[in-house]
């Protein structure tokens, strides 16, 4: 957990996915150099099933690091450093053992690490293509009310095409559909595959500003007996990508779509894009 802690503060330092959207676009950033995103939300009305909390929840340094390891290949590594959850209701009994002190709770979030490889270029009438493959860690203490500590798996095709000058696109499609493979909290040698999906866009106001919405989320394949922890959850994101001082600031408002999903919410932060630092791997 320490070495994953200072992996972020060196990001940090030396500072993505076209944040402030989740839906991952095709386009590999420079090999040998790091783009990294960081940021806070505030979710209302956040639900959490399997430990029966709901809340309001602030996320605390929301990261997001992109490694160019080649041309068409990149590593990333994505989470939330803190949670903070303020409590309104619990379900009694709860469905889980919680270590829990007064009306809130905080816990550091489930971290993903994965890869994302670009398979084709966009041609005049078709898009481009690419594959991100990964796995979730079970960082959080599922005690703590807010994470499932569970080890997660997913892979997704993705999608993009880009329309006006090719030099300077006036909007920018992209799409995510794939699979996801949850780990049913509450019961032994089970699991929930899930569909992941995505559709976004990015559209250029002027050389500085863009317009950024989407709708992302996962649904359940399962009509009944949903596990606990493995809901589909689903939201609309639209915000602004705005460029100053050699770095991104990245805005967003936040509506929950689904029974599980939080009922609103903002999201501020800041992406860097450092130059070439290292030699790529040969």
């Amino acid at each position: 957990m320490r070495a994953l802690l200072l992996i972020c503060f060196l990001c940090i330092v030396t500072s993505a996915q076209q944040r402030p959207l989740i839906t991952e676009d095709v386009e590999i950033i420079p090999e040998g150099s790091i783009q990294f995103s960081v940021g806070a939300d505030f979710l209302q009305k956040a639900k959490f099933p399997l430990s029966g909390i709901k809340g309001d929840l602030t996320r605390v340094g929301v990261i997001m690091s992109r490694i160019g390891f080649a041309p068409n290949v990149e590593i990333q590594i994505e989470g939330v450093a803190q949670n903070f959850l303020a409590i309104n209701s619990v379900q009694t009994p709860s469905p889980i053992p919680l270590r829990i002190s007064g009306n809130s709770t905080n816990d550091v979030g489930d971290f993903i690490v994965s890869a994302k490889i670009k398979l084709t270029n966009e041609t005049r009438r078709l898009p481009a293509f690419g594959f991100k493959f990964g796995v979730q860690l079970p960082n959080s203490n599922q005690a703590k009310g807010i994470g499932t500590n569970q080890i997660n798996t997913f892979g997704k095709l993705i999608f993009q095409k880009k329309f006006g000058p090719k030099s300077e696109p006036t909007a920018n499609i992209f799409g995510n559909l794939g699979i996801g493979i949850l780990t049913a909290p509450l019961e032994r040698f089970t699991q929930n595959d899930v569909l992941l999906y995505g559709l976004a866009g990015v559209f250029r106001i002027n050389n500085r500003i863009n317009l950024a919405t989407e709708v992302n989320g996962r649904a359940n394949t399962r009509k009944r007996n949903i596990p606990l922890g493995t809901e589909s959850l689903s939201e609309l994101r639209i915000g602004t990508q705005i460029k100053a001082s050699g770095v991104r600031f990245d805005t967003a408002a936040i509506f929950g779509l689904t029974r599980y999903s939080p009922r609103t919410g903002v999201y501020f932060g800041v992406t860097y894009q450092s130059p070439k630092i290292f030699a790529p791997a040969k």
